[in-house]
């Protein structure tokens, strides 16, 4: 893709939020969220515990309902009275903190009753595919094999070719390395930045500094409900800091 091509690629809005706003009851998780993400940007969302970041993103597909405001992924509205989700979910895929995978299955048939379940292909067909997308984050070799026989590191690779095969427009990490041992962070990292190479849209919660550093177009700060920073990574970590993101980042590792 040419650069005037990416520009205008990252002008066409995939992802809006207009003025959304969230409650838990008495407590607000989303409060008034303007947002757009552009074809193909890569979107970093970081920032204190209970801030609403993963609610953020749970919102996109619809697995959390908000009570304000309108969301669209492209140009569908995300909204359960108008039935828009399967729609949605169909352009949306999500890769989980906690894997998710089925566990009486085998890692190919994890990555096949999707396919066949919700875009109606053959076994044959869908075979075909999971083994491709497995072979992408490295991990063919294990395709015979149950979830509990694979170390974390690898059954999150298997969740995220199992979000490939479906072939999303907008691939969304909620903390997808939180849940792994440190030595096995690494190996997750390095598929997700071989993703962002591909030109996937893609929305990730995450604490990793260094994998935003890298991949990140643009890294959205969040506290307590609100939008605080929308802004490149060199913004983020060149410019210096004041406020609550100083106070945050003296917190984390990698962030210096």
């Amino acid at each position: 893709m040419s650069g005037s091509d990416a520009t205008a690629a990252a002008k066409t809005p995939t992802v809006t939020f207009e003025n959304v706003h969230k409650h838990f009851g008495a407590f607000q998780v989303l409060n008034n969220i303007n947002l757009t993400i552009g074809r193909g940007e890569h979107i970093v969302v970081f920032g204190p515990s209970g801030s609403g970041k993963s609610t953020l993103i749970r919102c996109i597909n619809g697995l959390e309902r908000f009570q304000q405001g309108r969301i669209r992924v492209g140009d569908i509205p995300v909204d359960h009275g108008l039935g828009t989700i399967p729609m949605v979910r169909r352009k949306v895929g999500m890769v989980f903190q906690q894997f998710n995978l089925f566990p009486h299955l085998r890692v190919v048939e994890n990555c096949t009753v999707g396919l066949m379940m919700t875009r109606g292909l053959s076994e044959s067909r869908a075979r075909e595919l999971a083994l491709e997308f497995l072979a992408r984050v490295r991990i063919a070799d294990q395709a015979h094999k149950f979830p509990r026989e694979l170390s974390g590191g690898q059954q999150q690779r298997v969740a995220i070719a199992r979000a490939l095969c479906l072939q999303p427009e907008v691939l969304l990490f909620d903390e997808p390395t939180s849940a792994l041992d440190p030595e096995m962070v690494k190996e997750v990292l390095d598929v997700m930045e071989e993703l962002a190479e591909s030109g996937i849209t893609m929305i990730c919660v995450t604490h990793e500094m260094g994998f935003a550093r890298a991949v990140a177009d643009r890294m959205v700060f969040m506290d307590r409900g609100r939008i605080l920073h929308d802004e490149p990574p060199d913004v983020i970590f060149g410019q210096p800091r004041t406020g609550r993101l100083k106070e945050f980042f003296s917190h984390v590792s990698g962030a210096h």
